[in-house]
């Protein structure tokens, strides 16, 4: 014999019932059956709102019964919609409606006569709440009955015996399953129909078993009659690695031993109740999940054995609305007894306690409940321990609120070292506070107090480290999507897929932002039409864009700042501060104040979130990457000379005397070379900052204003108030650009802006360099980096290669993408 169980969900609708009876008439074929069944999707809080509304002498329960009435004779109507042609059907029909009809009318008396006396006592609570399940039983029976299958109604109170324990009664299991065993030797039908979650008590009182003790009846009859098997049908494909509605990677699990099914039903995983386990486990009678929308989906089972293969971790769970209570105090160490007070104080008051935690010095003792219970749990406690307090032995107890607890569980995680070590460094490099730890001896469950706030992030990047194929999410927040932002999501786009089967590396855009507007998406910008939505999003705000990216609390995320604008560069150690890494394009955080860039690196290491900046040097060239390496090996850099300005090279490359300065500077400007004001890259100051920067990344504590700049430019140039004026002093100062080339050439050398860092000291400037150097054939828009070092003293270590144009800028930023994902 099996039992089957069908919840809300799956009675909630004239259509889940039509799947619900396909599935009885499929199994009844082969052997006899019990199915037990929860009042329709959602009455049963409906009935609780209407009797707290009559209570609290609201008029307004009586719509909430008019809602009641509308579901049940919705349902019934969906049953019957062909009944006017068959007047076997009618006749059902008519005979349903009025028997509901006459239920929902004692129903409504009983909701009056809260009304009316003003209380809502637990007994008067159970009689209402057994509408539900004797509704939604009824409907079924009778739906079974006109279509012709060997069904019989019966009710659970004749059979389930509690004590006077109203919602939430304790079973009187030796008359029960005398009950049940009695009645099913004298059934000859093929389904037994029963409701869910009501009982009787031993003086024939209505009483319930407790929300969810629908699963709990299934498991006392299946137990009683030594069933073969205890199906439970919900909505969802069986036990879920984690929550599926915070976790969209989470996966049914096939398979799971009774213990671990215990510990996730206790941890949230709402498809089973927690009791429904105790009495199938003693008899090891399996229970499977199935899921009435999709019956053939192979489910959960639940047995005494599981096979050994398989991850040791089964699945993660969670509790919210958790508050944690701190009993401490010198007084508590060495004195025996206080353990024993408090929880006998919890105990008297009803208050159950989730989770415990004690320092090994006994100074104190954390426990988590329920965030309702928390104030009623201090002020009991601190009474009983008045005495104590007064003395100042201990202190009242502290209360922290907005927690959750995370559990990761499995069987075999005692057998398999680093489970907690995978878990906690998992939380750790996210962000995750950890407010308390409680580990069992059997190992089987280790759980984390955490804040509400990063319960989704907790969760998605645990399952990424135990259930996922080592593919790690990385969450982008980018800022600044003019020529070299599309390049860098067109770049994006075009690898995404390689990099996830190659590198096991997902990237996801989750917020754009430019001058104007911005967007952000927990699950993701398409990338093929990311320009409409980002033109369709709010009002643009670099507080708005940070507090979207913090409040969304991704696991992996990075701001990428692909701006000039010194209030982006401001806001880095914010997004630090919330272990969001970093990338820059912007080189004025780096080359800066020297404080604020020593914090942004201090920040990095303290939150473990990487800040990275390659493109402020060279675009796409490993410069500060090969810098970083040399340093970490114990290298020490004596000179650096570089080329650093892909325009500047450009410029000068091109410039000659059939060609004017003014016509090569417009055509840097024009293919993307430069910044759109040319007066920033030919001023040097942007060499100046990027020599300033791997002087900083050597090691050296200097200021831009330290460094000496040897400016080419005319006066007139470096005055002009806007990029016209400045494109018309280079008309007017032609002869002098000349000059310089003509100077360059007759001494058979090269015109090359160059930087040099020098005994701690760092210049920028153009010079004329002879053949032979390495600078001289340096072409087009290349850079080139030369660096001195203990260990390259004569012959340098050379980086060369583009160090302008878009493209390049933004391979470089993926990069740095890239090795934050790597890390």
């Amino acid at each position: 014999m099996k039992v089957l169980k069908f919840g809300g969900t799956s009675v909630g609708s004239a259509e889940n019932i039509n799947k619900v009876i396909s599935i009885l008439d499929q199994q009844s074929n082969n052997s006899k059956i019990t199915v037990v069944v929860s009042a329709v999707g959602g009455i049963t809080d409906k009935l609780l709102e209407a009797a707290n509304l009559a209570c609290n002498k609201n008029k307004d329960y009586k719509y909430v019964y008019n809602d009641i009435w509308s579901r049940h004779n919705k349902v019934i109507e969906g049953l019957f919609e062909n009944s006017e042609n068959d007047k076997s059907l009618q006749k059902d029909h008519e005979e349903l409606h009025d028997l509901i009809s006459e239920k929902l009318k004692d129903l409504r008396s009983l909701l009056d006569g809260i009304y009316l006396i003003n209380e809502l006592s637990p007994k008067t609570k159970d009689k209402l709440l057994s509408y539900g399940e004797a509704l939604s039983s009824t409907i079924i029976y009778h739906t079974l009955e006109s279509r012709k299958l060997n069904s019989v109604l019966k009710n659970s109170q004749e059979l389930i015996i509690t004590d006077s324990n109203f919602n939430n009664a304790v079973v009187n299991f030796e008359v029960t399953n005398a009950n049940i065993q009695s009645f099913f030797k004298s059934n000859s039908k093929s389904i037994v129909l029963l409701p869910g979650f009501v009982s009787k008590s031993a003086n024939g009182e209505i009483t319930t078993l407790g929300r969810g003790g629908s699963d709990y009846t299934a498991a006392i009859i299946a137990a009683a009659l030594d069933a073969n098997e205890l199906q439970i049908w919900t909505d969802v494909s069986g036990m879920f690695t984690t929550n599926p509605k915070l976790v969209k990677q989470a996966a049914p699990i096939v398979e799971l031993s009774y213990q671990e099914a215990v510990e996730l039903s206790h941890f949230g995983a709402k498809v089973l109740y927690p009791p429904t386990v105790m009495p199938v486990l003693k008899k090891q009678i399996p229970i499977v999940i199935k899921n009435t929308m999709d019956h053939d989906a192979i489910g959960t089972t639940i047995t005494h054995d599981v096979a050994p293969n398989g991850s040791p971790v089964k699945g993660l769970s969670n509790i919210d609305n958790i508050a944690l209570l701190t009993l401490q105090g010198n007084g508590m160490v060495g004195v025996p007894g206080f353990s024993k007070r408090l929880f006998e104080t919890l105990a008297q008051e009803k208050i159950n306690i989730i989770l415990i935690t004690q320092s090994s010095s006994e100074h104190s003792i954390c426990f988590g409940i329920s965030a309702n219970d928390a104030q009623r749990a201090k002020e009991t406690i601190d009474d009983v321990f008045e005495y104590e307090i007064a003395l100042q032995k201990i202190d009242p107890i502290v209360i922290e609120n907005d927690l959750s607890i995370i559990a990761v569980v499995g069987d075999k995680m005692k057998s398999h070292q680093g489970i907690s070590g995978k878990m906690f460094s998992t939380l750790g490099k996210n962000n995750v506070n950890i407010r308390a730890i409680a580990q069992g001896a059997s190992e089987r469950n280790i759980s984390a107090v955490i804040h509400k706030n990063d319960v989704k992030k907790a969760l998605n990047s645990l399952h990424e480290q135990f259930f996922e194929i080592k593919t790690k999410q990385i969450n982008l927040f980018i800022t600044g999507v003019g020529n070299v932002g599309e390049r860098l999501i067109e770049q994006i786009k075009q690898q995404k897929a390689y990099i996830k089967e190659n590198f096991k590396i997902s990237l996801r855009v989750a917020g754009l932002s430019n001058s104007r507007t911005m967007v952000v998406n927990d699950e993701g910008i398409n990338l093929k039409n990311w320009k409409q939505e980002l033109e369709a999003g709010e009002k643009a705000s670099l507080e708005g864009f940070f507090e979207n990216a913090k409040n969304l609390n991704l696991r992996n995320s990075v701001f990428v700042d692909i701006t000039a604008n010194e209030a982006v560069s401001n806001k880095y150690g914010d997004y630090l501060k919330q272990s969001i890494s970093v990338v820059a394009c912007n080189k004025i955080a780096c080359s800066g104040n020297i404080e604020y860039y020593n914090e942004l690196k201090q920040l990095s290491r303290k939150y473990n979130a990487s800040f990275l900046f390659e493109t402020n040097v060279g675009a796409g060239l490993p410069v500060i990457d090969t810098l970083s390496h040399l340093i970490a090996s114990g290298d020490k850099v004596n000179t650096i000379q570089a080329v650093l300005s892909g325009s500047l090279n450009f410029i000068f490359n091109n410039f000659n005397a059939n060609k004017t300065f003014y016509d090569v500077v417009k055509q840097a400007q024009d293919e993307g070379y430069t910044e759109p004001d040319p007066r920033i890259d030919l001023s040097g100051i942007d060499v100046a900052r990027k020599v300033l920067i791997l002087a900083r990344e050597s090691g050296h504590q200097i200021e831009l204003s330290d460094l000496e700049s040897d400016n080419f430019l005319t006066e007139k140039a470096m005055n002009s108030d806007t990029v016209d004026d400045f494109y018309k002093t280079l008309s007017e100062d032609e002869a002098y650009y000349q000059s310089l080339f003509k100077s360059a050439e007759e001494k058979n050398s090269q015109l090359k802006f160059v930087a040099e860092f020098k005994n701690g000291k760092a210049k920028v400037g153009l010079q004329e360099i002879p053949e032979g150097h390495p600078f001289y054939n340096l072409k087009g828009k290349d850079n080139i980096v030369m660096f001195y070092t203990q260990r390259y003293p004569e012959q340098p270590m050379i980086i060369k290669g583009a160090g302008a144009g878009a493209e390049v800028t933004a391979s470089g930023l993926f990069a740095d993408i890239i090795r934050i994902a790597n890390n």
